[in-house]
């Protein structure tokens, strides 16, 4: 390379181990057509110095045989490296690079810009902690921006860097500058961001990439790299309930039965207690086994086996979880999809459901809606078509265990596979739909007519955001409850709605309507309801649009 760490000449070892405990930062780059993702990639990756000697040269004759920069260096070419890519200047395939600076380790994904490409960037996105999402400070920002801002934080990135490229063609002007900060800020305050940061640069000449530049002298945050280098991305998954989807029996010999997977979540010690998702069986964990001897702890991200003291069933496709916050069997979960497959969605039709622990047959049997990325609109439609987003219901011929994909990206993703192609048709994510945090109102004193009438004071649920992150995946089971009920709702909760969550209810029966429908129309919310044999359903949304002109709307259909 052209330029290497002096321990790699003086001591390999150490160089390695210095390698081994840095931190990795995944990220992404993203935007629009032309914004300069391909360009900023490889400007870092010059500038810091992390190139090879053979790609250096490849790229001086590339640059003055394909470039499109007059015969200088064309940075974006060390990331498209298809032909087609060069021909039309544009990123088809997500391209990826690892590079490390003194302080961090890196994998960047170069996503594309086009819409048509929509599944590529969202399989970019899909391991990434952090997104850089380029503007071109020319245009401002445009529908891509949207569209992949929505995505990103779709597959649950919490941390934006907004790189103001090409700022060199605007002369460098701070109020457009900030006025696109303004725009953006405003678009992305419904999109759960947990921090959003703006650089100005210009990726080709290299302003603010490594250095701050001298054309910014108004600029007093953080380069690029430093920003890579520094931010702080919250790994919460050791944190998190243990759980270990099974992905092999280990029988070498019959005093031996081990099972081998990777932690998704949670810490091991030998000695805790664990449970079986699918049985509900429990047992201790006896020993936790590496190719380099036992461990006294695992954590997320190892790949271990671990022995039980106990013989107890547990096969391929289980998942061990912790017994005290187990994941949720579920058939009908509910779903954000993303479809990536050239022949659209058929509801009804069996797929394969691929999850962290197991492959079940199901099927989608029910569209909610889609979603318009450019506008955040969402539209009622029969099926989803490539690069089509929308929230499905799901049936599964089985139990399958998951988890919110909120709250567990590993085990609340899904794909799905066609059974006779064996292609990737499309990708899913749990949606978190909390049950309601019930309480009954204080009792009072009742009068012997009161009694004798068979008076009962109405059950009270409560409706918080807080709620949202419970256990019940996507339903509000109301069914046990065989008197009155009415709701307390908080701002909290229809700041949830309002971000295109939707709550379905489910209802022992008609009487149990009227106070559903009367707590939608005093909060301007949308509903629809239908018949599930005895019982009915309700799905509760918000719609600003039209609850200015009709604070309830009420559709009529099965769901």
């Amino acid at each position: 390379m052209a330029h290497q760490s002096d321990l790699i000449e003086k001591d390999i070892l150490a160089y390695l181990k210095s390698q081994e405990e840095k931190s990795l930062l995944r990220f992404i780059t993203c935007g629009s057509v032309d914004d300069g993702k391909s360009t900023l990639i490889g400007r870092l990756l010059w500038d810091s110095k992390m190139i090879f000697e053979d790609q250096l040269a490849a790229l001086e004759v590339d640059s003055k045989k394909v470039g499109t920069q007059g015969g200088a260096i064309d940075y974006a070419l060390l990331l498209d490296g298809l032909q087609a890519e060069r021909e039309q200047g544009i990123t088809i395939d997500v391209a990826y690079r690892f590079f490390s600076t003194d302080r961090r380790k890196f994998i960047v994904a170069d996503t594309p810009g086009h819409e048509q490409y929509t599944r590529n960037m969202v399989t970019g996105a899909s391991t990434a902690q952090v997104a850089v999402i380029l503007v071109d400070a020319r245009k401002g920002l445009l529908t891509q921006t949207r569209r992949h801002s929505y995505l990103v934080s779709l597959v649950g990135i919490r941390h934006v860097m907004l790189a103001i490229n090409k700022m060199d063609l605007i002369d460098f002007d701070r109020e457009r500058y900030e006025s696109i900060i303004r725009d953006y800020e405003e678009f992305a305050a419904t999109l759960g961001f947990a921090s959003i940061t703006a650089i100005p640069i210009s990726a080709l000449n290299g302003d603010n990439i490594i250095e701050k530049s001298a054309n910014t002298p108004w600029y007093h945050g953080p380069t690029l790299m430093n920003y890579l280098e520094t931010v702080q991305v919250e790994d919460d998954a050791q944190e998190q309930p243990f759980r270990l989807p099974v992905q092999w029996v280990n029988r070498p010999h019959l005093d031996f039965r081990g099972f081998c997977g990777t932690i998704a979540a949670g810490t091991i010690r030998p000695g805790d207690e664990v449970r079986v998702a699918s049985s509900g069986r429990t047992s201790r964990v006896a020993r936790i086994v590496t190719m380099n001897g036992d461990l006294a702890e695992a954590v997320a991200g190892q790949a271990v086996t671990l022995t039980l003291t106990d013989e107890i069933d547990i096969s391929r496709g289980d998942m061990l979880a912790a017994i005290d916050a187990p994941p949720r069997l579920s058939r009908h979960p509910e779903a954000h999809l993303v479809w990536m497959h050239d022949e659209p969605l058929q509801p009804g039709k069996v797929y394969l459901v691929k999850t962290a622990s197991a492959v079940t047959p199901g099927r989608v049997t029910r569209v909610q809606f889609a979603v318009d990325v450019n506008s955040l609109e969402q539209k009622q439609v029969p099926t989803l078509g490539l690069n089509g987003i929308g929230v499905v219901r799901l049936e599964l011929d089985r139990p399958v265990a998951l988890d919110p994909y909120r709250q567990n990206r590993e085990t609340g993703s899904f794909i799905l596979i066609d059974r006779f192609t064996n292609a990737t048709v499309a990708a899913g994510m749990v949606i978190s739909v909390a049950p309601l945090e019930s309480q009954k109102t204080q009792p009072t004193e009742l009068d012997a007519s009161s009694s004798d009438a068979g008076g009962l004071l109405p059950r009270r649920f409560i409706l918080t955001e807080f709620s949202m992150s419970g256990t019940e995946p996507g339903v509000a089971d109301l069914t046990a409850e065989r008197g009155p009920i009415e709701f307390e709702v908080s701002e909290s909760f229809l700041d949830y709605l309002g971000k295109g969550n939707r709550i379905l209810f489910r209802l022992r029966d008609v009487g149990q309507l009227e106070p559903v429908a009367r707590m939608a129309y005093e909060h301007n919310l949308n509903f629809e309801f239908g018949r599930d044999q005895d019982r009915v359903n309700v799905i509760l949304y918000r719609d600003t649009q039209s609850a200015v002109a009709l604070p309830a709307q009420v559709h009529g259909g099965g769901l």
